[in-house]
């Protein structure tokens, strides 16, 4: 960056007039100012201009001195200069825009091109593929050759000065506007924008604990390396900041201070100690400094440089030394950009005059200590031909270059009504559009038939496609259509569920359709929930469920608590999808996840970009080791009184531990003998498959149980440090296992088609060798067994089957029933069904595959062999139109169907989000690579149950309901707007209880116009809890609230919805907020004790609350006065105008307040009672119809006047006095 500033009048701009062309037979134009000594013996080349530097020149080892100059471009400054990070190339931009580079130490050029038509480059940054090149309002990437890779255009009135490279794929963007902007290198889009103070940022550096950002103010404000925020800032200057720079523990600056009504250079440099945060004795130089870096070397020097040439280097916390100032010859231009080596061994420098000099402390320099192979241009081969032998009579006269003649038309020269662009012309209008259009006016609206992807028009790459391909629509739901008429190949109860909602949201959508068992789906419309296949499996192993429904710690978010709470959920629901919106907000806050990129962006989970199979095999890995963690800690002070008193509560040993945990055994042997054993705890495993070698085109067969084994007792060559030799060693790398884990997880690792194809050809394999094994066996007569195939034809005879026999076989397989249909089973199969594993203090583990319902024999029982049995199966569904999804077969066990539907059996299901059906066991093991890929795999030893405490006791207690701490600092006593229950009240079961919560938007929701004017919901809005209130709804205390909890929350809310939740900006600020403010979790707790304890809950809508909140209460519980005062096939009628009707009340004239909602609630409950009492149904109706016609005749709005008021409502004082005294 280079601040204007402190620069001699007259540098700020520079006329064209100034620059020389270079038309042929002219001069070029000379810069006034451009001394001509420094032209002197050299040659004028339009391509650049070399000073050279005769042979005699001696570089004195360890003392920095000129090495060679360029003249880029006579008389245009070089506003920036770079050394390249990968290669021996050095970078300059100019004032024009242009840019060049020069090779090695020699400075010969490189190349050259145009980067911007008129604005100066003002930032240089190399990346492995190409080079950044910043101006005013554009960011450009371009190859080391000049190709253009990809042109980025800033925000109108954009001025860029710096960027800073976070990792590889991820720059900041800073100038002199209210914002920092990180843009994707790999998506070339904006990601986020950091808002920062006027004037911006014009300098950025970067260490492993901040950003360091440098203000034209003076001043250096320190961020965090996460959110950006600032930390910390020292006013270093009062004019302006000229340049900074970060080595270590400290932090150097130099810049212009205010004098006389102008800016001077100050020449001392502020030196501040980031370890203390403050600044130390300030440094005095001797010259000029606008420019400074530290070049460590054996010490943390610095290298001052000032506008006019001179430099200096000195010690950061000692004097300055005038005998260690050089000068750089610029022959009387101003040095305009300054760059180091990342060897420390070259220094760069720019001058106004378009010079570029390059500095030197040893004869052999290099910029970098790794640099590649930089590619060069092909020489030209026409001036290598060799030598033509002319009486050959075989020569080819191809060989000899054509020149180009104007006579003759070449072949090339294509005639213009070849070469005219031919536009593609619009596809015409469906016949279906026109068959249902209806015209009014000079306007047509019709139904869309939905055979065409959303504003988007196909190309027709190919006159003949796959049919599948060929099929556009984008499904809303895999199920409740016609069948399509295209083929398509992923199976239907496969494709990605979404969906439909309408005017009343989910109320109408037939979830049933979907799942016609009693077991809970998973919806799929939040954030994240690419993992809920697996958290169906947690569920359903049955020591996770017990463990994380006894789990309770006092962290805010605990994945283990979440999961408890969700789990309790599926455990109540008797079929009705849940949601896991608490547990994957959590799971949104924990760094771990972040870091290891399991948090996914919601345009990434839309279009499909995400690589769902890799992504659900880190989340396996990272759930498991963080509920191992979670569930081992020893928990301080309780949140929750009693909590920790439970034998549930914690456990110093991991039920995770012993569930998954093999207990691991690494060995590494070094070429010189060394031995090193370390033991360590793994709780899953990752399939290793055989390397295939490239002219080896067959891939050779094997069987999974010896694939597996590899895997678990991996063995591998690699580079590793070895303490005897004191040197990175070849170490052969060997793990062995002591133990065998209850259950046994596997990660698939097919992650490309190399590992794809080998997948498919063991299958391919093993479906083989069944078909020879089954022509092999003679056939055997089946006896007759119902479940197979019975079908009996009419005037059958039962007794001697004859002929009929043939006759129903036919039949059975006309209608796809077959006999024996286990070969086909056989099909795209790999993976047994079950496994037996033994570990032999001789033979160490042994694998095979085994019989399902084969027992051992005692005598192997003996030997320590253990039987494992395929349980969960988790696949990758590739579907390009959805961008595909992720889905589990669970073989779900006996106690989960004892407690839903009251037998006991076990069956296999396929959890596709909310949609669940039973499915064969053979189709969980089938993976045709096609479009269904193998991702996790989970095996569990045969009955290892009995092992585990399967009792679920309650952790919430009575406790969380006493008076709690809030978290906002500003809170008083007087502010308190609810009395805690005391011990004497706690509530029983029956015991009404007033609800009402009130919400804030995190996510605004999207939808599209219907050309027929209706709106269709694509995906809600994402809304979170903002305020709960609970009310005694019995006792002397009737109506006085218990719970008025507001919801701290740290994610970023769009909309407070003010107007109908009455919070406020600043409500839920635990600095600012004057409310009683808790965490979710803490008010979460408090309604699960009420839910379990039996309570009724009165209130207005309490279905999208609990909904919300992520509550399911049995329908007993709940006392909805929506639905109290509703009469069928009519619509809902507001809390706002029921009070008025029954109660002569006026509520929610400005705001909502959630205790008059709740309290309202209540009342109109008694009133209910009242009319209902003594079962008088008709009178109940004939109010109802009062109701209605009333609010037909005013719109369903409350009058205003009071005139109205007294008139309209037909209030009842006599029959509902306690109510109206409440």
């Amino acid at each position: 960056m280079m601040n204007f500033d402190g620069l001699e009048a007259g540098m700020g701009d520079f006329p064209p007039a100034m620059h020389g062309t270079m038309d042929a037979g002219l001069e070029p134009p000379m810069d006034p100012r451009l001394d001509p000594g420094l032209l002197q013996s050299v040659e004028m080349d339009p391509e650049g201009m070399a000073v050279p530097v005769s042979d005699s020149v001696h570089l004195l080892e360890g003392m920095f001195s000129e090495l060679h100059s360029v003249v880029a471009e006579v008389g245009v400054p070089v506003t920036a200069a770079h050394f390249d990070l990968h290669e021996e190339m050095l970078w300059m931009g100019n004032h024009r825009g242009h840019a060049s580079s020069f090779f090695g130490p020699t400075m010969g050029r490189y190349s050259s091109f145009q980067v911007h038509s008129s604005d100066d480059i003002r930032h240089i940054q190399s990346l492995e593929t190409g080079v950044l090149f910043l101006s005013k309002s554009n960011l450009k990437c371009q190859t080391r050759g000049g190709l253009v890779m990809f042109d980025y255009q800033m925000e109108e009135g954009a001025d860029m000065h710096s960027l800073l490279l976070t990792d590889n794929n991820t720059v900041l963007l800073g100038g002199l506007q209210s914002y920092v902007a990180e843009v994707d290198l790999n998506t070339v889009q904006e990601t986020q924008k950091f808002t920062v103070e006027v004037p911006g940022v014009a300098i950025m550096r970067q260490s492993n604990r901040f950003f360091f950002c440098g203000h034209t103010s003076g001043k250096v404000s320190l961020r965090d390396l996460r959110t950006f925020k600032m930390e910390q800032e020292f006013d270093a200057y009062s004019g302006s900041l000229s340049d900074f720079d970060v080595h270590g523990n400290l932090l150097a600056t130099c810049g212009f201070s205010s004098r006389m009504n102008g800016l001077a250079c100050d020449r001392f440099l502020m030196v501040y100690d980031l370890r203390m945060m403050r600044a130390i004795t300030p440094l005095q130089v001797h010259v000029d400094p606008l420019f400074l870096r530290f070049i460590p070397t054996y010490t943390s020097r610095l290298a001052i440089i000032s506008q006019t040439g001179q430099c200096q280097f000195c010690e950061p916390t000692g004097l300055a030394n005038l005998a260690d100032v050089f000068h750089v010859n610029t022959v009387g231009q101003l040095l305009m950009s300054f760059d180091v080596s990342s060897s420390k061994q070259a220094l760069a420098f720019g001058d106004s005059g378009g010079c570029v000099h390059l500095w030197s402390d040893a004869p052999e320099v290099t910029f970098n200590s790794y640099s590649r192979e930089t590619d060069f241009a092909l020489p030209c081969l026409v001036d290598t031909l060799h030598h033509l032998d002319w009486s050959h009579d075989l020569l080819p006269l191809s060989l000899i270059p054509m020149p180009l003649t104007s006579a003759e038309p070449l072949l090339s020269d294509w005639p213009t009504s070849l070469a005219a662009p031919s536009p593609r012309r619009a596809p015409p209008v469906d016949p279906e559009i026109l068959r249902t259009m209806k015209t009014v006016g000079f306007i047509g609206y019709a139904p869309n038939p939905r055979t065409k992807q959303r504003n988007q028009v196909p190309y027709k790459i190919k006159e003949v496609e796959l049919e599948y391909d060929s099929y556009n629509q984008v499904p809303e739901s895999p199920i409740g259509r016609d069948e399509e008429p295209h083929l398509y190949m992923v199976a239907k109860k496969y494709r990605k569920v979404t969906i439909k909602y309408s005017k009343l949201g989910l109320e109408d959508f037939d979830f049933k359709h979907y799942n016609k068992t009693l077991f809970a789906g998973l919806e799929p419309h939040i954030p994240n929930a690419y993992c809920n296949c697996m958290i169906q499996v947690l569920y359903f192993l049955e020591p996770i469920r017990c463990l994380v429904q006894n789990h309770l710690c006092q962290k805010e978010f605990c994945l283990a608590c979440e999961l408890g709470f969700l789990f309790h959920m599926l455990d109540l629901s008797r079929g009705d999808p849940c949601q896991a919106s608490n547990f994957l907000r959590a799971f949104r806050t924990i760094p771990e996840a972040s870091a290891l990129g399991l948090i996914l962006a919601d345009s990434d989970e839309q279009t499909g970009k995400a690589r769902l199979g890799r992504l659900v095999q880190s989340w396996n890995r990272f759930i498991l080791t963080q509920l191992h963690q979670e569930t081992q800690e020893q928990e301080g002070p309780q949140a929750y009184r009693g909590a920790g008193n439970s034998v549930f509560g914690s456990s110093a040993e991991s039920v995770i531990g012993r569930l998954f945990g093999c207990e691991v055994e690494n060995s590494s042997l070094c070429r010189c003998g060394k031995e090193t054993v370390r033991s360590s705890l793994t709780l899953l495993f990752t399939m290793h498959y055989p390397e295939r070698s490239s002219h080896d085109k067959t891939i050779k067969e094997y069987d999974f149980a010896e694939i597996l084994k590899k895997s678990i007792c991996l063995e591998q060559s690699t580079q590793a440090w070895c303490e005897n030799c004191e040197k990175y060693q070849p170490t052969v790398q060997t793990r062995n296992i002591r133990c065998l884990p209850d259950v046994l997880v596997i990660n698939c690792e097919v992650n490309s088609t190399k590992e794809a194809e080998f997948w498919k050809a063991q299958a391919e394999y093993a479906y083989n060798r069944a078909v020879k094994r089954e022509e092999m066996e003679p056939p055997k007569p089946k006896e007759p067994n119902p479940t197979e195939c019975s079908v009996k034809f009419i005037g059958e005879v039962d007794g001697p089957q004859s002929s009929s026999h043939a006759t129903r076989e036919e039949l059975c397989n006309a209608e796809g029933l077959t006999f024996d249909s286990s070969v086909e089973d056989m099909r795209h199969v790999w993976i047994p069904l079950s496994l037996k594993m033994t570990i032999s203090k001789t033979k160490g583990l042994e694998v095979q595959n085994w019989t399902e319902n084969e027992e051992l024999s005692s005598e192997e029982e003996t030997e320590g062999a253990v039987i494992y049995d395929l349980v969960v199966t988790v696949s990758h569904i590739l579907d390009a139109r959805t961008g595909g999804n992720l889905v589990a077969h669970i073989k779900v066990g006996e106690t989960y169907h004892q407690r839903k539907e009251g037998v006991t059996h076990q069956q296999w299901y396929l959890f596709n989000d909310f949609l669940i059906e039973p499915i064969d066991k053979a189709e969980a093991a089938q993976f045709d690579m096609i479009w269904k890929v193998p991702a996790i795999l989970y095996y569990a030893k045969r009955n290892y149950h009995p092992k585990y405490d399967l009792r679920i006791k309650n952790p919430i207690e009575a406790s969380v309901l006493l008076a709690e701490a809030s978290l906002a600092r500003r809170q008083k006593k007087s502010h308190a707007t609810f009395i805690p229950l005391m011990v004497s009240e706690m509530p029983q079961a029956g015991d009404l209880v007033g609800l009402d919560a009130e919400f804030v938007t995190l996510n605004q929701e999207e939808a599209e116009l219907r050309s027929d004017g209706t709106k269709s919901t694509i995906k809600p809005s994402q809304m979170s809890v903002a305020r709960i209130t609970c009310v005694r709804g019995q006792g002397p205390n009737e109506g006085v609230p218990f719970i008025d909890d507001y919801i701290s929350t740290q994610e970023q809310v769009v909309d407070y919805l003010t107007q109908y939740s009455g919070i406020k900006p600043g409500d839920l600020d635990a600095k600012i907020s004057s409310k009683h403010l808790t965490t979710l979790k803490s008010t979460y707790l408090k309604l699960r004790f009420l839910i379990d304890t039996g309570v009724r809950f009165v209130g207005h809508g309490l279905q999208k609350d609990f909904r919300v909140i992520n509550l399911l209460v049995l329908k007993d519980q709940v006392i909805d006065t929506v639905y109290l005062f509703h009469m069928p096939r009519k619509r809902m009628i507001s809390l706002r105008f029921l009070a008025w009707y029954f109660l002569d009340l006026k509520i929610q004239s400005e705001t909502h307040d959630s205790i008059e909602d709740a309290r309202t609630a209540l009342q109109l409950y008694r009133k209910y009672l009242e009319l209902s009492r003594g079962g008088r149904n008709d009178e109940v109706r004939k109010v109802l119809k009062g109701l209605y016609e009333k609010g037909r005749k005013l719109d369903w709005k409350v009058p205003d006047c009071e005139g109205a008021d007294s008139q309209g409502s037909p209030k009842n004082t006599a029959v509902f006095p306690s109510v109206m005294g409440m």
